[in-house]
C-alpha cells in the first residue's frame, strides 16, 4: 500500500542518470459530501497510472486501498449517486 503522500517519479526519468528528474506527490481528495460533516461515510480518491484508488478517509494511512479501472470508478460514482438520490 502506498502512503498518502508517496512521491512518484516521472516515467521519462526512469533508468537515467539525468539530474533533471521530476517527482509528483500523489495526494488524496476527500469527497465534497464528506466536508464539514461528522458522517462516518467518508471516502477519499486519487488517480494512479490512468486508474483510480479509493480508501476510507476515517482510517487514513491504515485504510486498505482499492484499485479501480476507469469504468469501475465511474460505476462506483453512479451507484453512489443513485443511493444518494433515494434518501
Amino acid at each position: 500500500m502506498q502512503s498518502a503522500t508517496a512521491w512518484r517519479k516521472s516515467t521519462r526519468s526512469s533508468g537515467t542518470n539525468d539530474p533533471n528528474c521530476v517527482e509528483c506527490r500523489q495526494t488524496w481528495r476527500k469527497s465534497t459530501r464528506s466536508s464539514g460533516t461528522n458522517s462516518n461515510n467518508c471516502v477519499e480518491a486519487r488517480t494512479s497510472g490512468g486508474a483510480f484508488q479509493v480508501r476510507d478517509s476515517k482510517l487514513g494511512h491504515e485504510s486498505p486501498v482499492f484499485d479501480l479501472g476507469a469504468a469501475d470508478f465511474a460505476g462506483l460514482l453512479s451507484a453512489v449517486e443513485r443511493l444518494g438520490s433515494s434518501e
